[in-house]
């Protein structure tokens, strides 16, 4: 299998994943550069002293061929120059000249075994070749000497990644993440070992019992994420039939019914999962929500509030009690739980129509001021939803090629 994902830069600027490993070992190699000249700690005569500077200059400045020249003549001379054989190392892995990168990493380390970077780099050449197993021993070891280093903890997991062992790349990928929140790279990799490994639990569930309940709820929920919600909701019943008092199962498949236009069939499956599972507190807000949309508002209100005792953090509640205030002429009421629900954590789209059903409760309310400001807020935030919109779509265009000016196919006249 071949994994050497980046062996030059010019290819790794073409495909996305190149991309964001060439990037990431990019910015390494100038992060080590930088240490390494800063903590320079070796007794060198001046003139090795500042060839050594002047090749670690130009290696910063892009002169590779430069920069290679003086740190192979450094080593010559001062073959006991550990920082030196690193940074030959490093113009070699830039040049694409892996091999000759990995003999340099490895004379550093056995001149200095904790040198800071040098298995790090030379996991990252030997990768490169496709030695994972190389690879896996020297990251292994640059995690133990510097553990903080998230870097050395993301190529550990990318590296097991490509060895096939989504499992320990995980690992490594949920500590580099502990590490440096908020890392793109490290988050990119890391959801991709996690869906692996999903990927892998669910073959093996297969093999296992084709015809099992879970094989079917499995296969109704990548129905449900994909919009196909016939489909999802022919594999959720043939769930239950298999296994019919089994929590869970009729809770999703009320909500399949409820988002393909099927109130009652939605409403008969929440009911019969708060028989089985009477805890159950997404079951019960569901029911009420459907009950309020269908106009039992009384029902509705009650499973709603009931399901708020259980969990007082339940997102869009407050618009829901609003329309249910609304419908019962409390519009007092209904004004107060659409101000919560504007400020509160809820979605895009729920927080626009609380801001137009204020709107309207205020007119009703004779509060034409509020009234208007609450109905521009929502007409402004439908007018940026509708320029996301076009952007969107404009981009889709773009990247499709179907933005240019069409050519007239007609013959012109001479």
């Amino acid at each position: 299998m071949n994994m050497n994902l980046f062996p030059f830069a010019t290819s790794a600027k073409k495909h996305p994943l190149k991309r964001a490993l060439w990037l990431a070992g990019k910015h390494a190699f100038c992060l080590y550069v930088c240490l390494f000249v800063a903590s320079l700690a070796w007794a060198q005569d001046s003139a090795i002293e500042e060839r050594f500077r002047q090749a670690t200059k130009a290696m910063r400045e892009g002169h590779l061929d430069e920069a290679g020249e003086s740190f192979a003549s450094i080593t010559k001379d001062s073959p006991n120059f550990a920082e030196a054989h690193l940074n030959l190392g490093l113009v070699r892995e830039e040049q694409g000249r892996n091999e000759e990168a990995v003999a340099s990493f490895q004379k550093a380390l056995t001149l200095k075994p904790r040198l800071r970077g040098a298995n790090l780099f030379l996991a990252m050449a030997e990768y490169r070749l496709n030695y994972f197993q190389n690879a896996t021993a020297a990251l292994k070891k640059e995690t133990a000497y510097y553990p903080s280093d998230p870097n050395a903890w993301m190529w550990l997991g990318v590296v097991l990644l490509a060895a096939e062992n989504p499992e320990e790349a995980a690992a490594a990928l949920d500590r580099a993440d502990k590490l440096a929140p908020g890392n793109v790279d490290i988050l990119y990799h890391r959801g991709r070992a996690h869906l692996l490994i999903s990927k892998n639990s669910y073959e093996k569930m297969f093999k296992a019992d084709p015809n099992s309940w879970r094989v079917h709820q499995v296969l109704a929920q990548a129905d449900a994420e994909s919009e196909r919600d016939e489909d999802a909701i022919a594999e959720y019943a043939a769930a239950i039939k298999l296994a019919p008092n089994q929590p869970g199962l009729h809770e999703e498949l009320g909500a399949e019914y409820q988002k393909t236009g099927k109130p009652e069939a939605a409403e008969d499956a929440l009911r019969r999962e708060l028989e089985l599972d009477p805890n159950n507190v997404l079951a019960r807000y569901k029911l009420g929500t459907l009950q309020i949309e269908q106009g039992n508002v009384a029902e509705g209100k009650n499973a709603l509030e009931a399901a708020l005792k259980q969990n007082p953090r339940l997102k869009n509640a407050a618009y829901y009690l609003g329309r249910a205030e609304m419908q019962t002429g409390n519009d007092e009421g209904a004004a107060e739980d659409f101000k919560r629900a504007v400020a509160a954590d809820s979605d895009t789209e729920t927080v626009q129509q609380s801001w137009y059903q204020l709107g309207i409760v205020y007119r009703r309310m004779h509060r034409i001021a509020e009234a208007q400001r609450a109905l521009a807020t929502f007409q402004k935030m439908k007018d940026q939803e509708t320029e996301r919109q076009r952007q969107s779509l404009e981009k889709k265009k773009k990247a499709q090629g179907l933005n240019e000016t069409p050519q007239d196919p007609s013959p012109k006249n001479p």
